[in-house]
């Protein structure tokens, strides 16, 4: 290792301790990756135990010009949280206590590295819940959801990250401690609030975050719905949206990652359908029947062939383990995976259906396709080896093509996965060159030095 490197190593354990500090070879090289298609080497790795150790750790980058990267577990799908220009990860694994859970302000407060699976247990016993849940919720950490805005299956009709962050403490590049929002929802002046959410750490490092937690439906009924042809899947969930019905989740699977979650994870879903809906509404129990009614009247006119109701909680999480879990089991097909989260109009679902098909034919890509449908958002899977260069370039080129045509349809790029690394050509699709100045203008306000995350979201 270089001296200056290892300068950096001293300076960091000085502050954090030995124990707390990683930089050998193999450990740079297991740190260097996120579950995107990029790749790139920090210089060392900090496990902070505390703000007061990554306020240090931050000011002494900032005098050295060094980067630093905020990082959770790394389940970002755009190249977030890899280190493209070296320097310092900060990884939050020593930061996970919840540190608050107040039924009565419907607040909880936590530190970033607090996975979203851990708080949403915690929250049960209160009756209380956290409403976005992204597939990743096992693993995922909360600071993380914040940075990318995440999603997940509920985000349908309880909103992304961003609505249920009522504030957020962070370190400025400077070292600086700021809190912004606090324990209530509303604040006068501008919405910082907002804009940390989904900037993927390059305004900063998230060190607590006050979330809005909400009271665990009173009932729910969960739904598997079966058709024959994906375009009548699709024009179903416009239809749904049009009826004025807004489901808690509205999931879509087609007939790959059907079977290979079957195989991977043995659940009873059929097989020969060209895709299926997962459906839940929750509620008052008094109303759900209707909507229960009216969703399967709905699918039967769009030519839904098979309606299966969950009857107990053990079906109900049969059906959303196979969703889960879609998108490792996917990996049984190819030791590679890249899963896209473009979003269009819902009645324009059927045409980026088709066309994403006419893509992946033209260049050659396996791929199976899951949707939060009731927003518009596809994620197509995209299965390959990386190892193999000319297959590699031909998903690069694939992906690309279907960003494009995402916005063509009046979509965007990302729904809840972040720009990152991975996306930054495709900022272009969106925005012209002033939209973009203005953006990086906004970046330079909070870290003139570029040393928060750089090389990410901007072309």
């Amino acid at each position: 290792m270089r001296m200056a490197n290892m300068g950096l190593v001293k300076q960091c354990r000085k502050i954090c301790g030995k124990k707390n500090v990683l930089h050998r070879p193999i450990d740079l090289l297991l740190y260097e990756y996120d579950a995107s298609m990029e790749k790139g080497r920090p210089d060392v790795i900090v496990f902070p135990e505390n703000t007061a150790q990554i306020q240090e750790i931050v000011r002494m980058a900032s005098g050295m010009g060094v980067p630093v990267i905020a990082r959770g577990s790394a389940t970002n799908l755009c190249g977030g949280t890899v280190a493209f220009s070296g320097g310092i990860i900060i990884e939050f694994s020593r930061m996970k206590n919840i540190l608050e859970i107040n039924v009565e302000d419907q607040l909880a407060i936590v530190e970033p590295g607090v996975y979203n699976l851990d708080l949403q247990n915690a929250l049960a016993k209160y009756g209380y819940t956290f409403a976005p849940d992204p597939a990743s919720q096992k693993v995922s950490t909360l600071a993380g959801n914040a940075a990318m805005n995440a999603g997940g299956p509920h985000c349908l009709k309880y909103g992304v990250t961003v609505n249920h962050v009522l504030g957020l403490e962070m370190v400025l590049p400077n070292g600086e401690l700021l809190t912004i929002g606090g324990r209530v929802s509303t604040a006068p002046g501008y919405d910082l609030t907002g804009i940390m959410n989904g900037s993927e750490g390059t305004f900063g490092v998230i060190t607590k975050l006050y979330l809005k937690i909400i009271p665990i439906p009173e009932s729910l009924k969960t739904m598997l719905i079966s058709f024959t042809e994906i375009e009548h899947a699709a024009n179903s969930v416009s239809s749904i949206i049009a009826r004025g019905i807004i489901p808690a989740t509205l999931e879509y699977m087609d007939n790959l990652c059907i079977r290979t979650v079957v195989k991977s994870l043995k659940v009873d879903y059929p097989v020969d359908a060209a895709a299926v809906l997962i459906i839940e509404v929750d509620g008052p129990a008094f109303t759900l029947d209707e909507q229960v009614k009216e969703i399967e009247s709905i699918c039967k006119e769009n030519g839904a062939t098979d309606i299966r109701l969950a009857t107990d909680d053990n079906e109900r999480n049969t059906l959303w383990t196979g969703r889960r879990g879609a998108l490792g089991a996917m990996t049984r097909l190819k030791p590679s995976i890249v899963v896209f989260d473009g979003t269009v109009p819902r009645n324009r679902l059927p045409e980026a259906l088709q066309r994403i098909d006419e893509i992946s034919k033209k260049f050659n890509l396996q791929y199976g396709t899951l949707l939060h449908a009731g927003d518009g958002n596809i994620h197509p899977i995209i299965v390959y080896d990386e190892r193999n260069s000319e297959e590699t370039n031909r998903v690069n080129i694939g992906c690309q093509e279907i960003m494009k045509l995402c916005v063509e349809l009046g979509g965007t790029i990302t729904g809840e996965h972040g720009v990152g690394r991975e996306k930054i050509q495709a900022m272009k699709y969106l925005f012209n060159p002033e939209d973009l100045h203005a953006m990086k203008k906004l970046k330079t306000v909070f870290d003139p030095g570029n040393i928060c995350n750089p090389g990410k979201i901007f072309p």
